[in-house]
């Protein structure tokens, strides 16, 4: 029987198909496979697949999809090594690759530059490589930028595409030109969610809290299927304005719309319920979330911090890192807040240290937060001592700390030091000369004091005024200090005197260390007796059921004789009070603050 041929023997395999090709790699793209992927790249090289000779050759298309796996797998200067790797010229797709694998991590300048080497190559923009030049200025704030690219997009076919106009919309908003995006919406003939959201979340940003919420239901009219990049802006407006019934009810849309699994909406919710003094909620938020990542830690560990659970902060920065997570320059700072709401130098000392170990430099803010701790314990020289080697040229909020600790310990020669070195600064901040006027005062220097605030008039700064509010009955109660506006404010007094009498009864003394000015003792009293978050307080006796928490909400920092009114005021009324202040939370209780006294 004659034997069978043998096979004719090549000497390079044959190259495979290359459709079979493009979809293995965008298969390992997916899946962000990247040892496999860098394989089939060798491959690819070897067998003389890439790069091809022309832009037009089936297997150019490989090459564009190396670049967007490079870029999926984060690592963006492969991907522009990919590009270099192609036959010049390159094609327009392959030139958008590029500029979304840019943008996409990170190196918005490195993008902006290949955008323009794009246009002096003679390729034209196109609805791929617009949206990430506009990112891209966006990421980098450039106001001049964003216009020129926006007349650039108008020149071309593409000025009315929705993904274009929607991310000339997200530039804008990001580059604080707010007034341009909300032209740009308005004109856009359609609209999706990234439009949407990109409006919403710029109002938020821009702190214009009631503009997001309006443009939120305007989309919810529209019947717009916002996500949860969307959900998360509006909780963060809610929590900035701590408007608790609305941020609910956004919440329970979230579960509803099956959103609130997202990290994103579920580190939004913990700052939401933590800023409105819901610890326990926020926390709750925390523990039941499916995913957690970074931005889900650093907020559970600033509400444990702002709220005084010193001791859960410490444990869950420990969980934190044996979960595989990673502390960041913002974690660290939760942690030397908690240090400083509680008076803990040794811990504060030690987390400062603990920074360069992850690779962090310290920041101003960090620098700031130790000042704090130092002169919240009354360690005043030695924050100025800590402050004079600092590496970088102290900031406002450097010199802002340190005079509130004179203030607080009345150290009246220090805090003349700080003023002036924060008024070198070119602050004009009227908290800082209110502190200086009241450590002054508060040490019986009363024609210091009145200098103090004559200098503040000569140089035109206005005392911020002093606010706090209340969420009740479906509505934002705001006080002023002596505030007689609110159509219940005759209710309102009579309840504060007839607690005022029991507090007496039970021992309070108005403390007067406060007032600014030498009156008598009675006029003293007087000054101190209706601040703003008593006032809120009163109608909260009034209106708020009994068993619930009485929340109010302060912009400036609660004064000694308040702080003691309100425990007895507590005591006296068998209510709780949750007082937010500029600084941290006091929950009062039985006659005692969560603070115990240090803030």
């Amino acid at each position: 029987m004659p034997l069978l041929p043998l096979p004719k023997l090549h000497p390079h395999p044959p190259p495979t198909c290359p459709r079979a090709l493009s979809s293995l790699l965008l298969s390992l793209s997916t899946s962000r496979a990247l040892p496999q992927g860098q394989q089939l790249h060798s491959h690819l090289f070897k067998s003389g697949s890439i790069p091809s000779s022309s832009p037009s050759s089936p297997f150019s298309l490989l090459s564009n999809h190396l670049i967007t796996f490079y870029s999926r797998c984060s690592l963006p200067l492969l991907s522009l090594r990919a590009f270099l790797d192609l036959p010049s010229p390159p094609s327009p797709p392959s030139w958008s690759a590029l500029l979304s694998s840019l943008s996409q991590n990170g190196l918005p300048s490195l993008a902006l530059s290949s955008f323009r080497s794009m246009l002096l190559a003679g390729v034209p923009v196109s609805d791929r490589s617009l949206p990430s030049a506009a990112k891209s200025a966006a990421a980098i704030a450039a106001p001049a930028l964003a216009r020129s690219l926006h007349a650039l997009a108008v020149k071309s076919p593409f000025a009315v595409d929705v993904f274009v106009a929607s991310s000339i919309v997200d530039m804008y908003a990001k580059c604080g030109l707010l007034a341009d995006a909300r032209q740009m919406f308005d004109g856009m003939p359609h609209r999706n969610v990234v439009s949407w959201s990109a409006l919403i979340c710029g109002y938020a940003d821009g702190g214009l809290n009631a503009d997001a919420l309006d443009v939120f239901k305007s989309a919810l009219l529209d019947e717009v299927e916002v996500n949860d990049f969307t959900f998360s802006c509006v909780v963060r407006v809610c929590a900035a304005s701590t408007l608790l019934d609305l941020g609910a009810q956004v919440h329970a849309r979230a579960v509803k719309a099956g959103l609130d699994v997202s990290p994103f909406v579920g580190s939004a919710l913990i700052s939401l319920y933590s800023k409105c003094g819901l610890a326990e909620h926020a926390y709750q938020v925390f523990e039941e979330m499916p995913e957690r990542n970074l931005g889900a830690w650093n907020a559970v560990l600033i509400a444990s911090a702002q709220h005084g659970h010193i001791t859960a902060a410490f444990e869950r920065f420990e969980y934190m890192k044996t979960a595989g997570f990673r502390p960041n320059y913002i974690t660290f700072l939760c942690l030397l807040t908690a240090c400083s709401h509680a008076g803990l130098v040794d811990e504060g000392k030690r987390y400062f240290a603990l920074m360069p170990e992850h690779s962090i430099e310290p920041g101003p803010e960090h620098y700031a937060a130790m000042v704090d701790l130092l002169g919240r314990t009354g360690r005043i020289p030695e924050a100025l001592v800590f402050i004079e080697t600092m590496p970088m040229e102290p900031t406002e909020s450097v010199w802002g700390a340190l005079l509130t600790a004179c203030r607080i310990h009345k150290d009246a020669d220090t805090a003349a030091i700080a003023a002036n070195r924060l008024f070198a600064t070119g602050s004009r901040s009227s908290g800082a000369h209110m502190l200086l006027s009241g450590t002054y005062a508060a040490a019986g220097r009363y024609v210091d004091a009145a200098r103090a605030r004559k200098a503040m008039r000569d140089c035109g700064v206005r005392k911020e005024t002093g606010l706090s509010w209340l969420e009740a009955g479906g509505r934002v109660h705001t006080f002023v200090s002596s505030d007689r506006s609110h159509w219940r404010s005759e209710e309102i007094y009579k309840v504060l005197e007839e607690v005022g009498e029991r507090m007496e009864a039970a021992g309070y003394k108005a403390d007067t260390s406060g007032v600014l000015r030498d009156v008598d003792g009675e006029e003293k009293a007087a000054a101190v007796r209706y601040h703003s978050e008593r006032l809120a307080i009163g109608l909260g006796l009034l209106i708020v059921p009994e068993g619930v928490a009485i929340r109010v909400m302060k912009n400036l920092r609660v004064c000694n004789d308040c702080h003691t009114a309100i425990k007895y005021l507590s005591k006296c009324t068998g209510r709780t009070v949750v007082l937010r202040d500029n600084h941290r939370f006091h929950r009062f209780e039985n006659g005692e603050c969560s603070c115990r006294d240090f803030w």
